[in-house]
């Protein structure tokens, strides 16, 4: 006895739509990931009928407002400035999620305006520079530095914060 399953039948117009209700239903997107999603499936289940327009469909889906980029931009910037990471590792999120530039514009300015409090943050996750128990060594330092690097923070501000003394504060430059 197999135990081999049966494909799933090939998607049609009705099917197609039905998934992407439910995936923005289920996940905030943006236009771009869903039409990958719809491309995938149609890859993967096979298409019968007219040809498939998962960009049709994904467009259909931001004028009905299921779908708003501008908000996914905000929101993510929000939720990545908070956690710590800089401009640069915000804007690279939103590249991979396929926002466009002008729909990130207003979420990375409002990143790079809390770029201060998003390094303060990360610092204080980390405990680096002002959060830490005691001074870190020049090794210890370098790769405290690379990390806000990696964050997405200039090296200028993270260099300021790292070599904070413990328990110093900081005041952001004007």
């Amino acid at each position: 006895m197999t135990n081999a399953r049966r494909p799933p039948p090939p998607l049609d117009a009705a099917k197609l739509e039905a998934l992407a209700l439910r995936y923005v239903e289920r996940f905030a997107t943006t236009r771009g990931k869903l039409t990958a999603y719809l491309a995938r499936k149609v890859r993967e289940r096979g298409w019968s009928g007219d040809p498939a327009d998962p960009v049709a469909l994904a467009e259909r889906m931001t004028q009905l407002g299921y779908v708003n980029d501008g908000l996914f931009a905000e929101s993510r910037a929000r939720s990545l400035t908070r956690r710590g990471y800089g401009v640069r590792r915000v804007s690279q999120a939103l590249r991979a999620a396929h926002v466009e530039e002008a729909d990130a514009a207003p979420a990375l300015e409002q990143s790079a305006d809390e770029a201060w409090q998003s390094a303060l943050a990360l610092a204080c996750r980390r405990r680096f520079g002002p959060y830490a128990q005691r001074p870190a060594d020049d090794r210890t330092r370098e790769r405290q530095i690379a990390a806000m690097l990696r964050a997405g923070h200039s090296f200028g501000l993270a260099r300021r914060i790292v070599f904070a003394a413990p328990g110093a504060e900081l005041e952001p430059e004007q």
